[in-house]
């Protein structure tokens, strides 16, 4: 299937169907997506409320008047499904261009005939469909990555980390004891997400610190001269 011809296809079908709104054209663009990336399978499941997302309609009734229409005016073909654990069905028709000849219609038997000799690996974005093609609720937001720095395990976890960076030790405890003492959340009472980025955070301030409170070499040289005394004295001089 040709990625670039299907669409020049429904772009040419659109502009002279007076019956079409953005909203369906928009929800036939998520459906096409959907095709893509079952590469272009003669049937494949759907999930409405990713549906609804992608083509951004916010209410389900005008998804359902609009994949109807669709359905209606032979853009595809619709099977609903009443499982909410399984997505509907859809057949999308092919479209061809006004200068394309008719060879014949679409055979899938030929179309799954060609992929044998011609493997397709399943898209990235798609693992998550199952190989039987029966799709199940969605699971775009079961796949975010733990976090497993926000807390440390122990004390020495710390000490280990502070002595990684060329650090100080005891400014290791200092950091795991201000932290432990406040339950590790910071000063919003917000949880920590990252302990190490807060320690590293930790030892640039002490560096800062010591480097503002260093005296500089002339406060040193007043001060050793004001220590500086002789060893002969004349206690006859008047004060």
């Amino acid at each position: 299937m040709n990625y670039i011809k299907l669409l020049n296809a429904a772009f040419e079908k659109f502009f002279f169907d007076d019956r079409l709104n953005p909203t369906h054209i928009s929800l036939y663009m998520a459906l096409f997506q959907e095709w893509n990336s079952s590469r272009f399978a003669y049937e494949f499941y759907v999930n409405r409320r990713d549906l609804m997302r992608a083509a951004k309609i916010g209410s389900k009734s005008t998804y359902h008047r609009c994949i109807t229409d669709l359905d209606w005016w032979n853009y595809l073909t619709y099977f609903p499904s009443n499982n909410p654990y399984k997505g509907s069905k859809i057949k999308m028709s092919i479209i061809r261009t006004s200068d394309e000849p008719v060879t014949g219609h679409y055979d899938p038997k030929l179309e799954q005939l060609a992929e044998q000799y011609h493997p397709v690996r399943e898209p990235v974005v798609n693992q998550h469909r199952p190989s039987s093609g029966q799709a199940l609720v969605s699971t775009i937001n079961n796949n975010k990555q733990v976090n497993n720095t926000k807390q440390p395990k122990a004390r020495q976890a710390v000490l280990d980390f502070f002595i990684k960076k060329n650090f100080n030790a005891d400014e290791g405890k200092k950091f795991f004891a201000h932290y432990q003492t406040n339950d590790w959340k910071t000063s919003d009472g917000e949880p920590i997400r990252d302990w190490q980025a807060l320690a590293v955070n930790w030892m640039d301030r002490a560096e800062l610190f010591d480097q503002e409170n260093k005296p500089s070499k002339k406060q040193a040289s007043l001060k050793e001269d004001n220590l500086r005394t002789t060893k002969t004295k004349d206690y006859g001089q008047p004060l």
